[in-house]
């Protein structure tokens, strides 16, 4: 690596194209590569946002990461005889040249390839918060901001409070049949009521988070209660304990208000119904979540349990996440049989009659919730365990610095006899101004390059696209998302000329790192 100061003004004569002092490139893991034109065929996005992915895991596959220098015959020759058409589908090889068409579907970028960065880490850049009352980016309606973080409530919401109203709009006509159909507004209110005191619980994680300064990107209430999502993780278990047994706390504390409430009210109307409901529904929320298994908050407390006593989070994580998956196919198939024998309450069903079918289906979601939320724990545990791996200086490709009225030939030897693999268009002073997009390269055809300014192939760099070369991690991936694009311009703490950051790059070394087992 180049540690050396310099004037932060590379040459621009094309005589040898390296900073400053900067070692020959052997191969060595942290230097860039020279320019592989082919690595990426595909146009540029230029500095607009990406089509954004939803939510989890995309399950990209890749190749393995790129940095190190390749071989002579990985080098561009101009003039050199076109290759044979690839497959379709086929990704490019080493040695491939830009005679080949870019596809016309826009190229992905770390965030979009993998969205869950923008769940874990890993941070989104901010962006303009839709009025209340409009869609959100969750695709959930925004109905307000407590304590500056927006709650959005899912389309799935409606259905579940339909369901709600139904349901206990038929219990309310056995005890209060003088109610007729305005029972449905009563237990409209119950479904408004029962949320709201699982926001409560939301709102509980949100402030032991902010207090603990983990940022909290968003809380949504959708089909089976509420999500915070916090976009970091505890840096103790303590913490971590303390962060996952608030939510049940403050759900057994409403569950002793709503008790109260019912002391000063008169048993056997509306308002006492409403209060004996809400008192139960949430003394249900606080024991279920309080089973010991991911996603639930007894799992992330038994997580920070295992982590105190063996001290790695990982195994935290391993443990809750399997106790989460068995607690999963306990529900499956137990839930159903304790509601057929009465032992949670209610009367003694004949298997094979409806309510028989509504108590399996009912345990299949629940379980199934559960199941995919601990795998998706796990996952986001091993994304955390492998993102320091991710390093810009290790990923930067070697970078030529070339006037913008140069033709492409000529940059292309240049970056050739250089042993770079990727080209800056710098004025007269020799300050950078913007990149060559490497996906307009493989557009043009070899016999048209001496004739091509590489100033019609280059994207402006704008201020987000200048990042540092000691970035790394969520870090790394941060700044990356406040600016999508392909190419990056890496700098050094002088202002001196790094390289290039390709976001293919970027992808292919995350998904390499994934794939390995923790």
């Amino acid at each position: 690596m180049d540690e050396s100061g310099g004037s932060g003004r590379p040459r621009s004569d094309g005589t040898d194209g390296r900073r400053p002092n900067a070692p020959e490139d052997t191969g060595h893991p942290e230097s860039p590569r020279p320019v592989d034109t082919a690595d990426s065929a595909r146009p540029a996005q230029g500095g607009s946002e990406g089509a954004k992915g939803a939510e989890g895991t995309s399950g990209t596959s890749g190749t393995s990461g790129p940095s190190g220098a390749d071989s002579a015959d990985d080098t561009v020759r101009p003039q050199a005889p076109e290759e044979a058409p690839r497959p379709a589908g086929e990704p490019p090889r080493p040695g491939d040249r830009l005679t080949k068409a870019p596809r016309d579907t826009p190229e992905k970028t770390p965030q979009d390839t993998h969205p869950e960065y923008a769940h874990a880490s890993h941070g989104p850049a901010p962006k303009a918060t839709p009025p209340k009352g409009q869609k959100g980016p969750g695709g959930g309606l925004l109905m307000g901001r407590p304590f500056g973080v927006p709650v959005y409530v899912a389309p799935s919401w409606f259905l579940v409070a339909a369901l709600i109203t139904w349901v206990f709009g038929g219990q309310l006509d056995r005890v209060l049949p003088e109610l007729g159909n305005a029972r449905y507004l009563v237990s409209l209110f119950f479904a408004v009521a029962f949320y709201a005191s699982v926001l409560v619980h939301e709102l509980a994680h949100t402030v032991a988070a902010l207090r603990f300064k983990l940022p909290v990107r968003r809380i949504q209430l959708q089909f089976f209660g509420g999500v915070s999502e916090i976009e970091k993780e505890s840096e103790t278990p303590g913490r971590e304990f303390i962060l996952a047994f608030v939510g049940p706390l403050l759900s057994l504390v409403l569950a002793g208000v709503f008790y109260a409430g019912m002391k000063a009210v008169e048993p056997g109307t509306v308002p006492g119904v409403l209060l004996a409901g809400l008192m139960i529904s949430n003394l249900i929320v606080a024991a279920f979540n309080l089973l010991p298994g991911l996603p639930l908050d007894g799992g992330r407390m038994l997580r920070a349990v295992v982590w105190k006593i063996t001290g790695k989070p990982m195994s935290g994580t391993v443990a809750a996440a399997w106790v989460g998956r068995a607690l999963a196919i306990s529900v499956l198939i137990g839930l159903p049989i304790l509601n057929q024998s009465g032992a949670l309450g209610g009367e003694t069903q004949d298997i094979g009659g409806m309510d028989t079918v509504t108590d399996a289906l009912l345990a299949a979601i629940l379980a199934a919730i559960i199941w995919t939320g601990a795998g998706n724990s796990l996952r986001m545990a091993r994304l955390r365990e492998h993102l320091p791996e991710l390093r810009a200086r290790a990923l930067t490709r070697r970078a030529v610095p070339v006037e913008s009225h140069t033709p492409l030939s000529e940059a292309l030897r240049r970056a050739n006899d250089a042993g770079a693999r990727a080209l800056v268009v710098v004025d007269a002073d020799g300050d950078p101004m913007s990149v060559v997009r490497e996906a307009a390269i493989v557009g043009v055809p070899e016999h048209r390059r001496p004739w091509v300014t590489v100033s019609g192939l280059a994207q402006d760099i704008t201020e987000g696209m200048r990042i540092s070369a000691e970035l790394a991690g969520e870090e790394l991936l941060d700044t990356l998302r406040a600016t999508p694009a392909t190419e990056y311009l890496v700098v050094e703490a002088s202002g001196e000329i790094y390289g290039v950051l390709s976001a293919t790059d970027v992808e292919r070394a995350f998904v390499k790192a994934m794939a390995r087992p923790s």
